[in-house]
């Protein structure tokens, strides 16, 4: 009894000390007297107790062997599956040795694309190796856009004020514009529509025989493509290949791949950058990358020639499709479905107009898909399919068949080439062709005029003969504005064709068509 006297005098002591040496104590600072006596540490450093570190630890310690465990039985089952076990020795068969039997045990599986072997890589081909003006690791050559505003003086300063406006583009093009350009690359989107994918692919696979290959890209993204040969049998358009670009949400296991593929050709189709089992993020360098490698493995691998290969595209696939056809200038033909000249006109469509400014640096920036531009610079046979109730690439509604922005894809390639044909007159006889509702008004347009095919095609022939087939022609020079007007409406007859149909209606197979040629 007598021991307790001494211990309050003690904690009395201890208080006091206390108060000299910090008359406010910290807010976060416990202490407790019975811990003279106890044992204990009683100073806690902040709000991180022990009793709270410790039930924290017994929770996350519980979930790692919860999951720990479940990792385990997974593998016993694999282990036990005599299936598995079978999967797991022709893959790692194949990553050994990549013959076409391997190819075809393995195609019978579907798994996680990213243990797939490649197929071709992008330096395989002697010739890239040997040459100097092929593609770097930085990725193949791209059309660049002239600066906003030519004649300033790039000084320091200037550089300082652009800083701003560049960082927003940036961000806005890496964030919101790449996801809204191409939806297929969101990984909710690709979730959701997995089952379809998995089921298109089967098809291809079972009913087509199609051969899946992976293709890296210089810029290290995997190509997921599929490839169907029609080459053995007795149609003799399955001599011709059909390489497919898909739209912004397009994939080859449902996408454009059908059109060709009803209408006996050979088929080659792959997917974007981040879309399905490619990697990467679909921009435009991404994207020049990946068909680059398309191509090359189209000649070198699949054994077509250039003279043998039609590039086929829908909607936001004329991108790659123009710029294939503006780097591989041998290929047969060009089809664009849907497509449009510029990407500028389209995103200030659905952008606010307080943004106008900051959406043309972006895209010309980051996101500038010019396919008029590429496409002016192919000398071959193309094909417009304008969609006559397009409600994606009109800039007002889609009853304006004149802001369908299929027109000025047309109007530039036929001014590009036929500069003197494509002068006033022409001009506003073809803008009337275009404004045209229907095949009746367009028949009637076109008679009015009173156009003979015969005598534009002989003039057509006997200046490609004189002059050759390089653009731009000089044809129409000496000639009245009725010849212009006729010239006209023919060049704008046989390079577009209607579509009555909106902007996602499979095209059927007799309207694929191959692209008027002298």
């Amino acid at each position: 009894s007598s021991l307790y006297p001494c211990l309050e005098f003690q904690n009395d002591f201890y208080r006091s000390c206390i108060r000299r040496s910090s008359p406010q104590p910290p807010p976060n600072l416990a202490w407790r007297p019975e811990s003279l006596y106890s044992g204990e540490r009683a100073v806690v450093v902040g709000y991180l107790s022990l009793s709270k570190v410790v039930p924290f630890s017994h929770y996350a310690g519980t979930l790692l062997l919860l999951l720990a465990g479940v990792a385990c039985l997974r593998g016993i089952g694999r282990w036990t599956n005599p299936q598995y076990r079978q999967f797991i020795t022709i893959l790692e068969a194949t990553h050994r040795n990549q013959s076409s039997e391997n190819k075809r045990q393995l195609a019978k599986y579907n798994f996680d694309f990213r243990s797939w072997p490649v197929d071709f890589h992008w330096e395989e081909p002697s010739s890239r190796k040997e040459s100097r003006g092929g593609p770097s690791r930085r990725g193949v050559a791209l059309l660049r856009p002239e600066p906003l505003h030519r004649g300033t003086a790039d000084t320091l300063l200037n550089r300082v004020k652009k800083l701003p406006c560049q960082i927003a583009s940036y961000l806005v093009a890496h964030t919101l514009g790449r996801r809204m350009l191409y939806p297929g690359s969101v990984y909710l989107l690709q979730k959701a529509l997995m089952p379809v994918l998995l089921q298109g692919q089967a098809r291809l696979v079972e009913e087509c025989n199609g051969r899946r290959a992976k293709l890296l890209a210089c810029d290290g993204n995997e190509i997921d493509t599929m490839f169907v040969d029609r080459r053995g049998t007795a149609e003799p358009q399955g001599q011709k290949l059909v390489i497919c670009c898909e739209g912004n949400a397009g994939f080859y296991e449902v996408g454009c791949i059908s059109t060709p593929l009803e209408a006996g050709y050979s088929v080659l189709g792959w997917n974007h950058p981040g879309f399905a089992g490619s990697t990467g993020v679909p921009f435009p360098q991404n994207e020049a990358n990946a068909m680059d490698v398309v191509v090359q493995f189209a000649i070198h691998r699949l054994g077509f020639q250039p003279q043998d290969i039609i590039i086929y595209a829908w909607s936001i696939g004329g991108f790659t499709a123009t710029w294939a056809a503006m780097s591989y200038p041998d290929v047969s033909a060009v089809i664009l479905d849907a497509s449009f000249d510029d990407l500028v006109p389209l995103a200030l469509k659905v952008m606010p107009d307080s943004w106008r400014g900051l959406v043309t640096r972006t895209v010309r920036q980051h996101l500038n898909l010019n396919n008029a531009e590429q496409l002016c610079r192919y000398l071959g046979p193309v094909l417009l399919i304008r969609r006559t109730k397009d409600e994606i690439i009109t800039t007002t509604v889609p009853e304006d068949i004149m802001s369908n922005r299929g027109n000025d894809l047309l109007l530039k390639l036929l001014q590009h080439r036929y500069p003197r044909v494509m002068a006033e007159e022409g001009l506003q006889v073809v803008r009337q062709w275009l404004e045209a509702s229907s095949q009746l008004e367009e028949a009637s347009i076109y008679s009015r005029w009173e156009v003979e095919e015969d005598w534009c095609l002989s003039v057509l022939r006997s200046y490609q003969a004189e002059h050759g087939p390089d653009f731009p022609w000089s044809v129409g020079e000496d000639m009245s504005a009725d010849g212009r007007r006729q010239l006209a409406l023919f060049l704008a007859r046989k390079h577009l064709h209607n579509f009555e149909a909106t902007h996602c209606t499979p095209l059927p197979a007799q309207n694929f068509q191959m692209p008027w040629h002298l």
